[in-house]
């Protein structure tokens, strides 16, 4: 099934670019080349305005204001984006509070989420499903921790 659609191409892609501090942008010139590089993807995938959003590189994970990630959710309540790229689309945001208000609005306004290997519309379950299992707090949750929560909970019957 291909999700993306006319009305998505429509509108533009916005490229996501981040790295949390100064010394990853400086070290770290593989991932900045392969998020650069989404921009390629966007346009193979049909895009022809794609507009890169970098503004938070080596700020993102310093707990200020971001700008960047500030006017991508402007721009997507706006209508005015199709997908957001990121390398990586579960690290798009930084807290789960920031996650959800973007998951949520892509969901509203039809916006696909896509990185290096797949595309993911919000609007469908199962899409929402695996982009919520792919946030690293969900990955490190372990199989004890997960048993030992399931074991507490209540039980029903019906």
């Amino acid at each position: 099934m291909n999700k993306i659609a006319a009305d998505h191409l429509a509108r533009r892609a916005c490229v996501y670019i981040r790295q949390s501090t100064p010394e990853q942008v400086r070290h770290n010139l593989e991932s900045k080349r392969r998020q650069y590089g989404l921009v390629d993807r966007a346009r193979a995938l049909g895009w022809r305005d794609v507009d890169v959003i970098d503004e938070d590189l080596g700020i993102s994970g310093s707990g200020i204001r971001r700008p960047g990630f500030e006017r991508l959710l402007a721009a997507v309540c706006d209508e005015q984006v199709g997908a957001v790229f990121s390398i990586e689309a579960s690290r798009l945001a930084r807290t789960n509070r920031e996650w959800h208000t973007l998951l949520e609005f892509c969901s509203i306004v039809g916006v696909l989420l896509i990185d290096a290997e797949a595309v993911y519309d919000p609007r469908l379950t199962n899409d929402r499903l695996l982009l919520g299992m792919n946030r690293p707090e969900t990955q490190n949750t372990s199989y004890s921790t997960f048993c030992r929560t399931t074991v507490s909970a209540p039980s029903f019957s019906f």
